[in-house]
């Protein structure tokens, strides 16, 4: 079987999805921190504005290890987090908490992960929108 080589997520990589995040926020209006982090779940890059809410940094990396240990964007998986749903006693089974907030994507190259992004300070919705926008501008 042969396999093809898959180039990893690089640091121009991880500051072209910032900067595209950042411009989507901006466009609208929010102010957000982000976070790239690598296939292996390494800290790539994070941008966090002065204006933004303190506490957005630590959601914007949790989102991106999420996306990055499921393998899926975190909007996907809110509801698999409620009572009853697919994965309510996850969150507690890993050694790094998990945030089921949209804003956290996972970037993929020649379809294979490499790394993942997350987004936090706007509301879930507008987050999940601007680490998209980001992702689709890496392709």
């Amino acid at each position: 079987m042969s396999t093809t080589a898959v180039a990893p997520l690089t640091l121009q990589d991880a500051e072209l999805l910032i900067t595209e995040a950042g411009r989507a926020a901006e466009a609208a209006g929010v102010t957000v921190s982000v976070t790239v982090l690598d296939a292996g779940g390494h800290l790539l890059a994070f941008r966090r504005d002065d204006r933004a809410v303190l506490i957005s940094g630590e959601t914007s990396t949790r989102k991106a290890y999420t996306a990055l240990q499921l393998n899926t964007p975190t909007a996907d998986l809110v509801d698999a987090v409620q009572p009853g749903g697919l994965f309510h006693t996850l969150p507690t089974a890993l050694d790094r908490p998990l945030l089921f907030i949209a804003g956290g994507v996972p970037v993929r190259r020649g379809g294979r992960l490499i790394g993942a992004i997350g987004v936090g300070g706007g509301a879930p919705d507008q987050d999940h929108g601007f680490a998209t926008t980001a992702v689709q501008a890496l392709v």
